[in-house]
């Protein structure tokens, strides 16, 4: 079966899996306070040009936007998100479950727009009951976004300036992180995303990890005691230094950089591929997820060779999929699928 189904269908890239076996022999101490773990957040807080940022290693995705989220919020307040935002549409409820409320807005190609965040909250303000209703206390976004779209620079420092005229954090889902700012389209780094938000992630699950998400504080605002707040939402890893080691590997020459770019180049293969197919897009995407729409009759003889991924109805006989692209994909992959669409 050939897969386009996500980017963490594989394993772990092999520098990864070299360094765990490397290191699977010492004994270290738990709960991240092992040397890995140190190395990894001092390269972190490198690359991110934020020598004051506070770092802690997740599991997973879900799990790291709960614990964001629900240690940054107060009991009465929510969490401003597109409706098309993850935490909205593909999380099973998982803020809600923490005791908190989504609050969507509309979104304008799968993000939140500044303008539209201002209207919104200026009208929370101007509601005579506000005092009695759940309060936006937090700005959620992802980058990219669900549809593979990107923030520029300027629509970032613009929903920025937004969140601090109303006092309240702007949070970054970053699980695809790397593709984002590999992406040529991309007019942002690392620094500026650490500049102008006050709390994000870096992808390590979708970015050649067995498992991981880095979360960084980067205003001197991680909750206090947050080891125990993890520890209370059962989170907290035992052996952390398996989150430790991965990123610290993949921030050892530049391989996490380097792994997106891989990603992107065969991205932009398999949007040629899909073209030159005559595929009908979605979307176009400038990361490593693509969006085409097929009649189901032929989405289902093409599902028993390649594993790709619903995304919605587009009308009773067509249906939108999504392909990725991962560190893994190979020029042979994409050749096998241009010989299954032809046919």
């Amino acid at each position: 079966m050939l897969s386009f189904e996500s980017d963490y269908t594989t394993g772990a890239h092999p520098e990864i899996l070299r360094r765990l076996m490397e290191t699977n022999l010492e004994s270290c101490s738990g709960y991240g306070s092992d040397p890995y773990c140190e190395s990894a957040k001092e390269k972190i807080r490198a690359a991110c040009g934020c020598p004051e940022a506070q770092i802690w290693f997740l599991a997973g995705g879900t799990q790291t936007n709960s614990m964001a989220v629900s240690t940054m919020l107060r009991d009465y307040e929510g969490v401003i998100a597109a409706d098309t935002g993850h935490v909205n549409t593909h999380e099973a409820g998982a803020i809600e479950y923490s005791g908190h409320k989504v609050l969507p807005v509309r979104h304008h190609d799968g993000k939140v727009d500044a303008a539209n965040l201002k209207e919104y909250l200026a009208q929370f303000y101007q509601d005579g009951n506000h005092e009695h209703m759940v309060f936006p206390g937090m700005v959620y976004i992802s980058h990219p976004t669900e549809y593979g779209t990107l923030y520029t620079k300027e629509e970032l420092e613009m929903l920025s300036n937004v969140c601090q005229e109303y006092e309240i954090p702007l949070y970054m889902d970053g699980a695809r992180l790397g593709y984002a700012l590999m992406s040529s389209q991309s007019d942002m780094t690392l620094p500026d995303i650490a500049r102008l938000c006050d709390v994000f992630y870096i992808g390590g699950t979708k970015v050649g990890a067995l498992c991981g998400e880095a979360l960084v504080f980067t205003k001197h605002n991680m909750p206090k005691h947050f080891l125990a707040l993890v520890k209370q939402r059962g989170a907290l890893l035992t052996k952390g230094r398996l989150l430790g080691i991965q990123f610290d590997t993949l921030f050892t020459d530049d391989l996490y950089w380097k792994i997106s770019r891989h990603a992107i180049c065969m991205a932009e293969k398999l949007k040629k591929l899909l073209h030159e197919k005559g595929c009908e897009f979605y979307l176009e995407s400038p990361t490593n997820q693509q969006f085409i729409i097929l009649q189901d009759e032929k989405l289902s003889e093409l599902a028993k060779n390649v594993a790709l991924s619903f995304w919605e109805k587009t009308d009773a006989t067509h249906t939108a999929v999504r392909l990725a692209t991962s560190w893994s994909t190979t020029e042979k992959d994409i050749e096998q699928l241009g010989e299954l669409l032809s046919r």
